[in-house]
This record gives structure tokens, sequence and C-alpha cells, in this order.
């Protein structure tokens, strides 16, 4: 009977904790956005005036894309900033230390935060990976007209990989006409090249098909070399336009499967600039560990009622994540300099985060243990 109610009233914790976690954590969000909203419009009205941008415009395809993709970026400090206040409160108010006289473990205490926690990383993976990528063609669409053009038109010097024998050669392509200049196609027998395509222009007509103007054919058989000529003539090219393209934001506008599919096409095709995609691809992966990493770290630092209150927690807690985010910045500064993988890049401060929360979690649990016998025998019953 006893063990019952006991269950009955941690049930009840679970669900208490769980509320003011997520309650907390959502309350932070829309404070934090709403002001960054602000600091937005007042930042870039002059330039929604200039180019006239429609009301209607600016709220759905700008804002409403807007929030999603900037409340989801800094998901980890809002989870951190949510655990140190609400828990920091309940140490103030003494009913951490009620939990704990009652016969609650602090691993037991943890549950709830762990629980809370999984939805916040659910919810950041589904955003990260499905909804907030197509959001973001919207939003950058827009930026494109009515803030400031990112997007190239034009590539230059365009060499990669079509298949394991084809390499094309672009001098220049404008994107705006789907028309290159000067370009080749060599196609090669293991290192031996066996034909070679020149064209003066070369056009994309859709799909994989590619239209070659004033062409010469050159097939070469060891000292032999045979040469056509042409006016116009169609080939089949595993290749679209997009390919020639890497512009800034450009890999935030994938889902996680477009993104590994890219990546994977552009490192066949010898492709070396694609770092930032490699990031960003590793990113939708550890961002959501980030969620459990942190919150550990947070109720670890606060479920301990201090001298001074809730304020050095805060302080502390804002810290640690400043920390963080700027340990995430350089670390990713490496990889796209080459210094470092950009998976080991992307996953390092989770890493040293990681062991940080082991060593707070055990400093915790150690500090805030049972000494009660007879809590812990109906606590070893219960288990």
């Amino acid at each position: 009977m006893h063990i019952l109610i006991f269950q009955k009233m941690l049930k009840k914790i679970d669900k208490y904790i769980i509320n003011k976690f997520l309650g907390t954590f959502f309350l932070a969000i829309i404070l934090i956005i709403s002001i960054a909203v602000v600091f937005d419009i007042t930042e870039k009205i002059d330039d929604f005036m200039e180019n006239q941008a429609p009301l209607k415009a600016i709220i759905f395809d700008y804002y409403l894309n807007f929030i999603p993709y900037y409340a989801n970026l800094f998901s980890p400090l809002f989870t951190f900033i949510a655990v140190i206040f609400f828990t920091s409160k309940l140490a103030d108010n003494s009913e951490i230390i009620a939990m704990f006289a009652s016969g609650i473990s602090f691993h037991r205490l943890v549950k709830p935060y762990l629980i809370s926690a999984s939805i916040i990383a659910i919810m950041s993976f589904i955003l990260g990976s499905i909804i907030i990528p197509p959001a973001n063609k919207e939003r950058l669409a827009f930026q494109e007209v009515y803030v400031k053009k990112r997007q190239k038109d034009q590539a230059i010097k365009i060499q990669l990989w079509i298949e394991s024998d084809q390499v094309l050669f672009i001098d220049y392509y404008d994107k705006s006409i789907q028309v290159g200049h000067r370009a080749s196609v060599d196609f090669f027998d293991g290192k031996s090249l066996k034909k070679r395509i020149t064209a003066h222009d070369i056009e994309w007509t859709g799909g994989d098909q590619w239209k070659l103007s004033n062409y010469v054919i050159r097939e070469f058989d060891g000292l032999y070399e045979k040469i056509e000529k042409g006016n116009e003539m169609m080939i089949t090219m595993n290749v679209i336009p997009d390919d020639f393209y890497i512009f800034s934001g450009m890999q935030e506008q994938m889902s996680t499967s477009e993104l590994s599919h890219y990546i994977e096409r552009q490192r066949i095709r010898g492709v070396g600039n694609i770092k930032d995609f490699e990031i960003e691809y590793a990113k939708r992966f550890s961002f959501p560990f980030a969620a459990f990493i942190l919150t550990i770290i947070g109720v670890s630092l606060s479920s301990k009622k201090i001298k001074g209150g809730m304020g050095i927690n805060l302080g502390l807690g804002l810290l640690l994540s400043c920390i963080y985010i700027l340990f995430y910045s350089v670390s990713s500064t490496f990889a796209i300099n080459g210094s470092l993988s950009p998976t080991l890049a992307v996953w390092l401060p989770n890493i040293t985060f990681g062991i940080i929360a082991v060593i707070l979690y055990r400093k915790a649990a150690f500090i805030n243990k049972p000494r009660n016998k007879k809590w812990l025998f109906l606590l070893k019953n219960r288990q």
C-alpha cells in the first residue's frame, strides 16, 4: 500500500517537473524570439520599404519561416536556460530538498528531465530535417528579392566528374539563360583518354539532356585520331545546372536525405568545397544530443540550494551556454579550414561537455545521496 502511494507520488512529480521544464523552455523561446524579431525588423525595415516588400510576404514568407529556424538553432541554449531557471527556483523554494527528504534519489529526480529533453530532441530533429529546410527556401527566396541577393547566376571554371569515366569542363555558365560557353566532355578508359567532345556552347534542355553547339568530337585509338565536326548534337549527362552552384545558405534548404545524397554525389564528382554541407549534415544529429548533455549539466548545477539564490545559477548557466556556442563556432571554423573533419568538429563540443556532464552528474548524485536507511530499503524494494 505504501509503495503504491509512493509510486503514485513519483508520477505526479514527473508530470510536475515535465510541465515546469517544457513550460519554461517554450516561454524562453517566445521571449527571446520576440526580441529577435523586433531587432530584425529594425535592421531590415529600410530594405523592406526600398524594395516595396508586400506586408503579406514579410509576415508569411519571411517571419513565419524565420521563427522556427532561429528557435531550433538556439534550442540547446533555451534548454539549458530553462533547466537552470526552473530547477534553481525549485531549489530556492526548498522543493528539491523536500523530494530528497521523501527518499527520492538524484537518479530518479533526473528521469523527468531526460523525458523532457527527449521531447525537445525529437522536435529539434524533425524540425531540422524535414520542416525547416523547405521553410528556409521561402525565407531565403524572400531575402533574394527584397533584402540582399546572395545567390549567383554565373559560374566559371566548372570541372567535375559526371560518372566514373566522364569529366565535364565549362569555362563559363549563365544560369539565368541555362547556357554555358567553351565546354568539353572527356571520356576515359581507366587512366587513358579515349574521347573528347568540345563545344563552343552548351545548353541544358531539361532532365539529363544537354545540347552542344559547334562541336568537335575527337576519338583516340593509340597513335590514331578520328575527328568529327558538327553544328548541333544532344548528349546525355547525369548532371544539372544546380550542381555548378554553391551559395551561402544552400545547405540549410535541403532535407537530411537530400543533404546526404548531395554530399555523396559531389564527393564522387570531386567537388572540394562541400565542408559547409558536411557540417550541416553532422549538426542535424549532434544538436538533439546537446539537449540531453546540457539538461544533465543544468540539473546537476542547480539542484542544490546555494547562497546567493537563483542569480548565481543563471549567471553560471549563461556563461556555460556562451562557452558551448563559442566552442561550437570555433570547431566548425577549423572544419571549414580543413584542420578537423566536419563530423569531429561538430561533435567535439558535445564530447567535451558530455565529459563535464558525467563529472557534474556523479558529483551531484553523491552530494544528494539518500542517507536514510529506511528510505533506502523502500527504494531497493521499489526497484
